[in-house]
């Protein structure tokens, strides 16, 4: 109970410090969600020249652009600042994280909680819940289910990229592109159908990677049609999985970060 009353501290320390001036935080608040509403403009303009793609319509597209939508907001705003791990790290400031009596992963998360990004998260599943709308599913227990279930296991997926990748740093200070291809590369690549990615490409990416699970594989049981790729209906359940082996990945590559890492005052 100690320890969870020190995190509480320490993210209420950081909603009033990120609050304190109104208008700076309104103005990064409503910046913030600009990115992500670009993304899904994207996929909008796209329909313009053509009724379809890798045969999906717009509704159907949607649909797979707002789960991924949904998990990589709610992700990003979880753990994204994560991030500034690798400027800890060359800095030195790590050792005073490292040293107190709490998790270190939980601190970092908390010493910047990105508050100004929480409208992004709205935005992200107000496109999933439109594009919910848009489509005609049949609903049943099950699918009910996934539609709860699916961007929880997105958020838990990215988020375990996030990780993965900031955990580099332990390693290789400047991995920063190396993550961001993964992270804001794997929002990109899962806000399309997986048909329309070809031969090597898809299938390191969507299947050995487990990318198409994030957002690709659900969809199609949501939606009730058969996989163009030739993947099982039941495939698509297999998301909350996916992410449990990503989170646990994740988990053991922080681990080893932090077991190699050396203090700047040794």
């Amino acid at each position: 109970m100690g320890e969870l009353r020190a995190y509480a501290a320490l993210g209420a320390a950081q909603v009033r410090s990120a609050t304190t001036y109104r208008t700076s935080f309104l103005i990064e608040l409503f910046g913030n969600m600009g990115a992500t509403v670009f993304d899904v403009i994207t996929v909008l303009v796209l329909f313009r020249v053509t009724p379809a793609l890798g045969g999906f319509s717009l509704a159907e597209a949607m649909l797979i652009t707002g789960l991924s939508t949904a998990g990589f907001t709610l992700a990003d705003f979880a753990v994204g600042n994560v991030d500034r791990l690798k400027s800890m790290v060359r800095a030195g400031t790590l050792d005073a994280v490292l040293v107190r009596p709490l998790g270190a992963l939980p601190q970092l998360l908390l010493m910047d909680l990105p508050i100004r990004k929480a409208l992004r998260v709205v935005f992200g599943f107000t496109v999933l819940v439109l594009a919910v709308a848009a489509n005609d599913i049949d609903w049943t227990p099950a699918r009910v289910l996934l539609l709860v279930v699916a961007p929880v296991a997105a958020a838990v997926f990215f988020g375990s990229i996030f990780v993965s990748s900031a955990s580099l740093a332990f390693w290789w200070v400047d991995s920063g592109e190396v993550g961001a291809a993964f992270t804001y590369g794997g929002r990109d690549f899962t806000s399309y159908p997986m048909s329309v990615y070809g031969g090597w490409f898809r299938g390191l990416f969507a299947y050995a990677l487990g990318f198409a699970f994030v957002a690709y594989q659900p969809a199609l049981v949501l939606l009730g049609v058969p996989d163009p790729l030739g993947l099982p209906a039941w495939s698509g359940f297999l998301s909350p999985v996916v992410a449990l082996a990503a989170a646990a990945f994740a988990a053991g590559v922080w681990r080893a970060g932090i077991r190699h890492y050396r203090s700047t005052g040794s």
